[in-house]
């Protein structure tokens, strides 16, 4: 069993998807000494991405899994990459992003000298100076979940890490939510919610780091990315309604801001210039979207199944 599984989720990025490979390999060609390998999940790819996996997977320096999902969506991609995952610790890294070199020695590091029951996610930087300031993790300061804190983005999805058996006790993630999903974003969210519901810690570090190629280096895409996010986030607020009511204080604060900023007060994000007014749309969306969804009979996946050892272990 390899120390670390990184899964990689992708779909039609065959041009793009070397760097991120390339990256894992180098890191773990520094780092010989700490066993790892790479799942690729291909999630219904129409460019290539197939082919190109094949290539990769026949010359690769370390051990490559190739997974194809052809059910679109982030979460269903993620599960079939936790499906066929070997290692005792599962990275998941988004394809459009680069992990730093030491980027092994750190998540070693960090799960031999401290808790193994934690979900676990780095520092994210731009990959390209050129691409706008979102999607990004720069915080030095290491930190854990609190209710004070909104999730989203605490820890981000595209560098987050587990130990497997934290994996089998949250579960799979709910394919209601993703990009590709009815509710476009928040699969990761929903994932650090009920960890956080069942005990698990949810924690920062500011090593660990990965760059994140986004390419949206106009405010438009920023904008949408902006209302997707907002959209996913009013959908996982009525989910968690009756075990999580303090995310809704989290909107009644949104909300608080958006009346300021009619008055003169500050915008969500000045730099970018992005409003807290469709954060309160898309909310409250996202919301009557996840109650069509449930009127629907659209349930969550079932959840994998508990490793009961292994609760006991980590515990």
């Amino acid at each position: 069993m390899p120390l670390a599984s990184f899964i990689v989720c992708t779909r039609n990025r065959a041009s793009s998807l070397g760097i991120c490979i390339g990256s894992i390999q180098a890191a773990c060609q520094s780092h010989a000494a700490i066993t790892a390998e790479l799942v690729v999940v291909d999630n219904g790819s129409t460019d290539g991405t197939s082919e190109y996996l094949a290539r990769i997977a026949a010359t690769s320096s370390i051990a490559v899994t190739l997974v194809s999902e052809p059910r679109p969506g982030l979460a269903v991609a993620r599960n079939a990459g936790l499906k066929s995952a070997r290692g005792r610790i599962l990275v998941f890294v988004d394809d459009d992003c680069e992990i730093h070199r030491d980027y092994l020695r750190d998540l070693k590091r960090h799960y031999t000298s401290g808790e193994k029951c934690v979900i676990r996610g780095g520092g994210v930087e731009l990959g390209d100076p050129k691409d706008l300031p979102f999607t990004i993790k720069r915080s030095p300061v290491r930190a854990r979940l609190t209710r004070d804190v909104h999730p989203g983005g605490f820890v981000l999805g595209c560098n987050m890490t587990m130990h497997r058996e934290v994996a089998a006790l949250v579960g799979r993630f709910d394919e209601r939510f993703g990009t590709g999903g009815p509710l476009r974003s928040a699969e990761d969210t929903d994932y650090l919610v009920r960890a956080y519901l069942l005990g698990i810690p949810v924690e920062y570090v500011p090593d660990m780091t990965v760059f994140h190629h986004h390419g949206r280096n106009v405010r438009q895409a920023i904008e949408t990315l902006h209302r997707n996010y907002s959209l996913g986030n009013g959908g996982l607020c009525l989910k968690h309604i009756r075990h999580a009511p303090w995310l809704l204080l989290h909107f009644y604060w949104t909300m608080r801001s958006a009346c300021k900023e009619l008055v003169g007060g500050p915008q969500f994000d000045p730099e970018l210039r992005l409003s807290h007014w469709p954060i309160v749309f898309m909310n409250i969306l996202g919301a009557a979207k996840f109650i069509g969804l449930l009127l629907a009979r659209r349930p969550e996946r079932p959840e994998l199944q508990h490793v009961q050892q292994a609760t006991v272990e980590l515990r």
